[in-house]
Protein backbone atom coordinates (compact mmCIF):
# COMPACT_ATOMS: atom_id res chain seq x y z
CA UNK A 1 0.00 0.00 0.00
CA UNK A 2 2.86 2.39 0.85
CA UNK A 3 4.46 1.61 -2.48
CA UNK A 4 1.17 2.28 -4.29
CA UNK A 5 0.68 5.61 -2.52
CA UNK A 6 4.24 6.64 -3.28
CA UNK A 7 3.78 5.75 -6.94
CA UNK A 8 0.60 7.80 -7.18
CA UNK A 9 2.26 10.77 -5.50
CA UNK A 10 5.16 10.64 -7.93
CA UNK A 11 2.76 10.48 -10.85
CA UNK A 12 0.85 13.49 -9.52
CA UNK A 13 4.04 15.50 -9.09
CA UNK A 14 5.19 14.51 -12.56
CA UNK A 15 1.86 15.73 -13.97
CA UNK A 16 2.22 19.06 -12.19
CA UNK A 17 5.68 19.61 -13.61
CA UNK A 18 4.82 18.63 -17.17
CA UNK A 19 5.77 21.45 -19.55
CA UNK A 20 2.67 22.71 -21.46
CA UNK A 21 2.84 22.35 -25.22
CA UNK A 22 2.68 25.38 -27.50
CA UNK A 23 3.90 28.95 -27.01
CA UNK A 24 3.55 30.60 -23.62
CA UNK A 25 2.66 34.31 -23.26
CA UNK A 26 3.24 36.68 -20.40
CA UNK A 27 0.27 39.04 -20.04
CA UNK A 28 1.83 41.25 -17.37
CA UNK A 29 1.68 44.31 -19.61
CA UNK A 30 -1.19 45.77 -21.65
CA UNK A 31 -0.64 48.38 -24.36
CA UNK A 32 -2.42 51.70 -23.91
CA UNK A 33 -2.60 52.30 -27.67
CA UNK A 34 -5.43 50.00 -28.74
CA UNK A 35 -9.09 50.06 -29.68
CA UNK A 36 -11.83 47.75 -30.87
CA UNK A 37 -11.62 46.39 -34.39
CA UNK A 38 -15.33 47.25 -34.78
CA UNK A 39 -15.47 50.78 -36.16
CA UNK A 40 -18.91 50.54 -37.82
CA UNK A 41 -22.35 49.16 -36.96
CA UNK A 42 -24.44 48.26 -40.02
CA UNK A 43 -28.22 47.70 -39.93
CA UNK A 44 -30.11 45.52 -42.42
CA UNK A 45 -33.56 44.09 -43.04
CA UNK A 46 -33.84 40.42 -44.01
CA UNK A 47 -36.57 40.59 -46.71
CA UNK A 48 -37.88 37.35 -45.20
CA UNK A 49 -39.72 35.81 -42.27
CA UNK A 50 -38.12 34.58 -39.05
CA UNK A 51 -37.63 30.85 -39.92
CA UNK A 52 -36.19 31.58 -43.35
CA UNK A 53 -33.95 34.34 -41.97
CA UNK A 54 -32.51 31.96 -39.37
CA UNK A 55 -31.94 29.24 -41.96
CA UNK A 56 -30.19 31.51 -44.44
CA UNK A 57 -28.04 33.34 -41.87
CA UNK A 58 -26.86 30.13 -40.21
CA UNK A 59 -26.56 27.71 -43.13
CA UNK A 60 -25.34 29.82 -46.03
CA UNK A 61 -22.34 32.04 -46.63
CA UNK A 62 -24.17 35.26 -45.77
CA UNK A 63 -24.19 35.94 -42.02
CA UNK A 64 -24.51 38.64 -39.37
CA UNK A 65 -23.47 39.04 -35.78
CA UNK A 66 -27.05 39.46 -34.60
CA UNK A 67 -30.54 38.64 -35.81
CA UNK A 68 -33.47 40.54 -34.28
CA UNK A 69 -36.85 38.86 -34.75
CA UNK A 70 -40.28 40.42 -35.24
CA UNK A 71 -42.01 38.37 -32.50
CA UNK A 72 -44.41 40.11 -30.11
CA UNK A 73 -41.52 39.81 -27.66
CA UNK A 74 -38.54 40.06 -30.02
CA UNK A 75 -35.62 37.68 -29.64
CA UNK A 76 -32.04 38.79 -30.29
CA UNK A 77 -29.92 35.90 -31.60
CA UNK A 78 -26.14 36.21 -31.60
CA UNK A 79 -24.99 34.26 -34.66
CA UNK A 80 -21.34 35.34 -34.95
CA UNK A 81 -19.01 36.30 -32.12
CA UNK A 82 -18.13 40.00 -32.26
CA UNK A 83 -14.41 39.12 -32.38
CA UNK A 84 -14.96 37.46 -35.74
CA UNK A 85 -16.03 38.85 -39.12
CA UNK A 86 -19.57 38.21 -40.37
CA UNK A 87 -20.40 38.35 -44.07
CA UNK A 88 -23.08 41.01 -44.16
CA UNK A 89 -21.58 44.15 -45.76
CA UNK A 90 -20.30 42.82 -49.07
CA UNK A 91 -18.69 45.26 -51.48
CA UNK A 92 -18.97 48.40 -49.36
CA UNK A 93 -17.38 51.71 -48.41
CA UNK A 94 -17.81 54.64 -46.07
CA UNK A 95 -15.53 57.67 -46.19
CA UNK A 96 -11.98 56.29 -46.51
CA UNK A 97 -12.85 52.72 -45.51
CA UNK A 98 -13.75 49.87 -47.87
CA UNK A 99 -14.84 46.22 -47.56
CA UNK A 100 -16.40 46.77 -44.15
CA UNK A 101 -16.97 43.15 -43.11
CA UNK A 102 -13.70 43.15 -41.16
CA UNK A 103 -14.34 46.45 -39.38
CA UNK A 104 -18.06 46.28 -38.63
CA UNK A 105 -20.73 44.55 -36.61
CA UNK A 106 -23.87 43.61 -38.54
CA UNK A 107 -27.45 43.42 -37.29
CA UNK A 108 -30.13 41.77 -39.45
CA UNK A 109 -33.72 42.74 -38.58
CA UNK A 110 -36.59 40.47 -39.59
CA UNK A 111 -38.64 42.65 -41.95
CA UNK A 112 -40.19 41.83 -45.34
CA UNK A 113 -38.80 44.92 -47.07
CA UNK A 114 -41.16 46.17 -49.76
CA UNK A 115 -43.63 45.16 -52.43
CA UNK A 116 -44.84 46.96 -55.54
CA UNK A 117 -48.57 47.73 -55.65
CA UNK A 118 -50.83 49.65 -58.07
CA UNK A 119 -50.49 52.59 -55.67
CA UNK A 120 -46.68 52.42 -55.69
CA UNK A 121 -43.99 50.74 -53.67
CA UNK A 122 -45.02 49.90 -50.09
CA UNK A 123 -42.45 49.25 -47.37
CA UNK A 124 -43.12 47.08 -44.32
CA UNK A 125 -43.10 48.94 -40.98
CA UNK A 126 -40.97 48.04 -37.97
CA UNK A 127 -43.11 47.17 -34.90
CA UNK A 128 -42.31 49.32 -31.87
CA UNK A 129 -41.38 46.32 -29.64
CA UNK A 130 -38.80 45.38 -32.27
CA UNK A 131 -37.50 48.96 -32.33
CA UNK A 132 -37.27 49.03 -28.53
CA UNK A 133 -35.21 45.83 -28.55
CA UNK A 134 -33.01 47.24 -31.30
CA UNK A 135 -32.31 50.40 -29.30
CA UNK A 136 -31.10 48.30 -26.38
CA UNK A 137 -28.88 46.20 -28.64
CA UNK A 138 -27.39 49.15 -30.55
CA UNK A 139 -26.71 51.09 -27.36
CA UNK A 140 -24.88 48.12 -25.85
CA UNK A 141 -22.72 47.55 -28.94
CA UNK A 142 -21.71 51.17 -29.52
CA UNK A 143 -20.83 51.67 -25.85
CA UNK A 144 -18.63 48.58 -25.66
CA UNK A 145 -16.83 49.27 -28.93
CA UNK A 146 -16.80 53.07 -28.87
CA UNK A 147 -18.58 53.31 -32.24
CA UNK A 148 -19.27 56.95 -33.15
CA UNK A 149 -22.83 58.01 -34.12
CA UNK A 150 -21.68 58.89 -37.65
CA UNK A 151 -20.60 55.25 -38.06
CA UNK A 152 -23.98 53.69 -37.22
CA UNK A 153 -25.19 53.09 -40.76
CA UNK A 154 -27.66 51.31 -43.00
CA UNK A 155 -26.68 48.84 -45.69
CA UNK A 156 -27.85 51.45 -48.18
CA UNK A 157 -25.30 53.92 -46.78
CA UNK A 158 -22.32 51.65 -47.39
CA UNK A 159 -23.56 50.09 -50.65
CA UNK A 160 -26.06 52.61 -52.11
CA UNK A 161 -25.88 51.33 -55.68
CA UNK A 162 -26.76 47.79 -54.61
CA UNK A 163 -28.86 47.96 -51.45
CA UNK A 164 -31.76 49.93 -49.99
CA UNK A 165 -32.17 48.40 -46.54
CA UNK A 166 -33.26 49.14 -43.92
CA UNK A 167 -35.55 51.37 -46.04
CA UNK A 168 -37.48 54.64 -45.57
CA UNK A 169 -39.69 53.34 -42.73
CA UNK A 170 -36.73 52.48 -40.54
CA UNK A 171 -36.89 54.63 -37.35
CA UNK A 172 -33.62 56.52 -37.68
CA UNK A 173 -35.04 59.45 -35.70
CA UNK A 174 -35.64 57.23 -32.67
CA UNK A 175 -32.00 56.16 -32.80
CA UNK A 176 -31.00 59.81 -33.16
CA UNK A 177 -33.08 60.81 -30.13
CA UNK A 178 -31.14 58.18 -28.15
CA UNK A 179 -27.87 59.74 -29.35
CA UNK A 180 -26.97 56.69 -31.44
CA UNK A 181 -26.81 58.16 -34.96
CA UNK A 182 -25.71 61.43 -36.55
CA UNK A 183 -28.65 63.77 -37.12
CA UNK A 184 -28.90 67.32 -38.54
CA UNK A 185 -29.93 70.16 -36.24
CA UNK A 186 -33.41 71.25 -37.39
CA UNK A 187 -32.78 74.94 -36.56
CA UNK A 188 -29.61 75.02 -38.65
CA UNK A 189 -31.39 73.29 -41.53
CA UNK A 190 -34.20 75.87 -41.41
CA UNK A 191 -31.67 78.72 -41.27
CA UNK A 192 -29.74 77.67 -44.36
CA UNK A 193 -32.60 76.35 -46.50
CA UNK A 194 -33.80 79.73 -47.87
CA UNK A 195 -30.45 80.24 -49.60
CA UNK A 196 -30.94 76.97 -51.46
CA UNK A 197 -34.54 77.82 -52.24
CA UNK A 198 -33.29 80.97 -53.94
CA UNK A 199 -30.37 79.34 -55.73
CA UNK A 200 -29.97 75.57 -56.07
CA UNK A 201 -26.43 74.15 -56.20
CA UNK A 202 -25.17 72.40 -59.30
CA UNK A 203 -24.84 68.62 -59.49
CA UNK A 204 -21.14 68.64 -58.70
CA UNK A 205 -21.89 70.39 -55.39
CA UNK A 206 -24.34 67.61 -54.44
CA UNK A 207 -21.84 64.91 -55.42
CA UNK A 208 -19.07 66.55 -53.41
CA UNK A 209 -21.28 66.93 -50.33
CA UNK A 210 -22.48 63.33 -50.54
CA UNK A 211 -18.87 62.14 -50.75
CA UNK A 212 -17.87 64.36 -47.83
CA UNK A 213 -20.70 62.90 -45.77
CA UNK A 214 -19.35 59.40 -46.49
CA UNK A 215 -21.02 57.94 -49.58
CA UNK A 216 -19.03 56.32 -52.36
CA UNK A 217 -19.96 58.39 -55.42
CA UNK A 218 -18.15 59.42 -58.59
CA UNK A 219 -17.67 63.16 -59.09
CA UNK A 220 -19.03 63.42 -62.65
CA UNK A 221 -20.87 66.75 -62.48
CA UNK A 222 -23.78 65.00 -64.26
CA UNK A 223 -27.15 64.10 -62.79
CA UNK A 224 -26.69 60.46 -63.74
CA UNK A 225 -28.34 57.34 -62.34
CA UNK A 226 -25.65 56.74 -59.71
CA UNK A 227 -26.12 60.28 -58.40
CA UNK A 228 -29.89 59.86 -58.21
CA UNK A 229 -29.48 56.53 -56.43
CA UNK A 230 -27.10 57.90 -53.81
CA UNK A 231 -29.32 60.95 -53.31
CA UNK A 232 -32.23 58.55 -52.81
CA UNK A 233 -30.22 56.65 -50.20
CA UNK A 234 -29.50 59.88 -48.33
CA UNK A 235 -33.15 60.97 -48.55
CA UNK A 236 -34.40 57.60 -47.24
CA UNK A 237 -32.46 58.23 -44.07
CA UNK A 238 -32.98 61.95 -43.52
CA UNK A 239 -36.04 62.90 -45.61
CA UNK A 240 -38.11 59.72 -46.20
CA UNK A 241 -41.29 61.39 -47.45
CA UNK A 242 -39.66 62.02 -50.85
CA UNK A 243 -36.95 59.56 -51.90
CA UNK A 244 -37.07 60.10 -55.67
CA UNK A 245 -33.39 61.06 -55.78
CA UNK A 246 -33.99 64.61 -57.03
CA UNK A 247 -31.57 67.36 -55.96
CA UNK A 248 -33.68 69.96 -54.14
CA UNK A 249 -33.36 72.72 -51.56
CA UNK A 250 -34.32 70.58 -48.57
CA UNK A 251 -31.78 67.88 -49.46
CA UNK A 252 -29.13 70.55 -50.02
CA UNK A 253 -29.83 72.12 -46.60
CA UNK A 254 -29.60 68.72 -44.89
CA UNK A 255 -26.30 67.99 -46.62
CA UNK A 256 -24.90 71.41 -45.76
CA UNK A 257 -25.67 71.01 -42.07
CA UNK A 258 -24.43 67.42 -41.86
CA UNK A 259 -21.11 68.28 -43.52
CA UNK A 260 -20.49 71.43 -41.44
CA UNK A 261 -19.14 71.01 -37.88
CA UNK A 262 -21.83 71.72 -35.27
CA UNK A 263 -19.75 74.48 -33.66
CA UNK A 264 -18.89 76.13 -36.99
CA UNK A 265 -20.98 78.84 -38.69
CA UNK A 266 -22.80 77.80 -41.81
CA UNK A 267 -21.12 79.25 -44.90
CA UNK A 268 -22.69 81.80 -47.20
CA UNK A 269 -23.98 79.64 -50.02
CA UNK A 270 -23.46 80.93 -53.54
CA UNK A 271 -23.98 77.83 -55.72
CA UNK A 272 -24.64 77.68 -59.44
CA UNK A 273 -28.12 76.95 -60.74
CA UNK A 274 -28.76 73.66 -62.50
CA UNK A 275 -29.52 74.62 -66.09
CA UNK A 276 -30.47 71.21 -67.47
CA UNK A 277 -33.87 69.63 -66.72
CA UNK A 278 -34.01 66.65 -64.38
CA UNK A 279 -34.70 63.45 -66.35
CA UNK A 280 -37.59 61.22 -65.31
CA UNK A 281 -36.80 58.02 -63.43
CA UNK A 282 -37.52 54.63 -65.03
CA UNK A 283 -40.32 52.58 -63.43
CA UNK A 284 -39.23 50.44 -60.47
CA UNK A 285 -39.16 46.66 -60.77
CA UNK A 286 -38.64 43.96 -58.17
CA UNK A 287 -35.96 43.94 -55.41
CA UNK A 288 -32.63 42.21 -56.03
CA UNK A 289 -32.43 38.48 -55.14
CA UNK A 290 -30.41 37.29 -52.17
CA UNK A 291 -26.95 36.03 -53.03
CA UNK A 292 -24.25 34.73 -50.72
CA UNK A 293 -21.21 36.85 -49.90
CA UNK A 294 -19.09 34.98 -52.42
CA UNK A 295 -21.45 35.59 -55.33
CA UNK A 296 -20.85 38.55 -57.67
CA UNK A 297 -22.71 41.78 -56.88
CA UNK A 298 -25.92 42.39 -58.87
CA UNK A 299 -25.50 44.42 -62.01
CA UNK A 300 -28.48 46.71 -61.52
CA UNK A 301 -28.19 49.50 -58.93
CA UNK A 302 -30.65 49.57 -56.06
CA UNK A 303 -31.89 52.49 -53.87
CA UNK A 304 -30.92 53.15 -50.25
CA UNK A 305 -31.77 54.61 -46.49
CA UNK A 306 -33.75 57.39 -44.28
CA UNK A 307 -35.55 58.09 -40.87
CA UNK A 308 -38.69 56.30 -39.76
CA UNK A 309 -42.08 57.73 -40.53
CA UNK A 310 -44.22 58.77 -37.54
CA UNK A 311 -46.89 56.17 -38.31
CA UNK A 312 -46.27 52.43 -38.49
CA UNK A 313 -48.80 52.03 -41.28
CA UNK A 314 -47.15 51.10 -44.62
CA UNK A 315 -46.95 54.08 -46.92
CA UNK A 316 -46.50 53.98 -50.72
CA UNK A 317 -43.24 55.52 -51.84
CA UNK A 318 -41.39 55.68 -55.13
CA UNK A 319 -37.69 54.75 -54.90
CA UNK A 320 -35.08 56.26 -57.20
CA UNK A 321 -33.94 53.10 -59.01
CA UNK A 322 -35.13 49.74 -60.27
CA UNK A 323 -34.47 46.56 -58.33
CA UNK A 324 -35.03 42.80 -58.66
CA UNK A 325 -37.44 40.31 -56.80
CA UNK A 326 -36.80 39.53 -53.09
CA UNK A 327 -35.60 36.08 -52.17
CA UNK A 328 -34.82 35.08 -48.63
CA UNK A 329 -32.50 37.06 -46.43
CA UNK A 330 -31.16 40.40 -47.66
CA UNK A 331 -27.57 39.62 -48.64
CA UNK A 332 -24.25 41.45 -48.60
Amino acid sequence: MKILIATLALALLAGCTTTPTGPQYDTTYTAKGQSSRARFLVLHYTVSDKPTSIKILTEQQVSSHYLLTDDAQPITYRLVDETRAAYHAGNSSWKNFTQLNNSSIGIEIVNKGWVDTPQGRVFAPFPQPQVDALLVLVKDIVQRHGIAPENVLGHSDIAPLRKQDPGPLFPWQQLAQAGLVLWPDANRVAAVRPAFEALLPDVFWFQRKLATHGYGIQQTGVLDQQTRTVLGAFQMKYRPLDIAGNPDAETAALLEVLTTPANAPLPVVQPAIITSPVPALPPATEPAPVVPETAPAPAAPVPVPTPALPTPVPTPVTPPVPAAAPAVVNTP
